[in-house]
């Protein structure tokens, strides 16, 4: 009988050790101009309803801001290294939220609202995208911060210049 409970705790435990936590990325979002005072910082959590992503910023003009993933995760050039948005299945410029995976790129994020105390708060989950996954990982790629609100015009929604940047990786557990 002892036999058949230490078998049974030794098979919780070994379930237990399979468990792992939710996988969490992080990007540090920085201005794209010498002296700027922008500063934020984009945590990532994978979750069964899909990549909730969580963002804060201060130091940014009042207003809307278009908020995108660009393809590469390199904010040299002012941000231009960050290539356009993220766009694995080249289809049409839209909002990721409204529209899925097949009616915008996977790195439409839509629009930031900054207050007018230079700070911003945005919270969204979206179910196709990934931090590592097979399907639209985002972890390697770089988020933007424009200077003018997405129109959601094509191709790519006259956002304007690159004001913020920050590098998307996979945080450490």
């Amino acid at each position: 009988m002892r036999s058949i409970q230490v078998l049974g705790i030794l098979a919780i435990l070994g379930l237990l050790s399979n468990v792992s936590a939710a996988e969490t990325g992080r990007a540090v979002i920085a201005g794209t101009e010498p002296g700027s005072n922008l500063a934020g910082e984009m945590k990532l959590e994978e979750t069964d309803a899909g990549l909730r992503i969580e963002v804060t910023l201060s130091g940014a003009a009042p207003g809307e801001h278009g908020f995108h993933v660009h393809a590469f995760g390199s904010c040299d050039a002012g941000g231009k290294a960050a290539g356009g948005h993220y766009n694995p299945d080249g289809v049409k410029h839209g909002s990721l939220k409204k529209d899925g995976p097949t009616g915008a790129h996977a790195g439409d994020l839509g629009n930031l609202r900054v207050q007018p105390d230079g700070t911003a708060s945005f919270t969204a989950t979206l179910e196709p995208l990934t931090l590592s996954g097979a399907r639209y990982p985002v972890a390697g790629r770089a988020v933007i911060l424009h200077a003018q609100p997405d129109d959601f015009g094509q191709p790519t929604g006259n956002a304007g210049a690159r004001i913020g940047c920050g590098t998307i990786v996979i945080a450490p557990h």
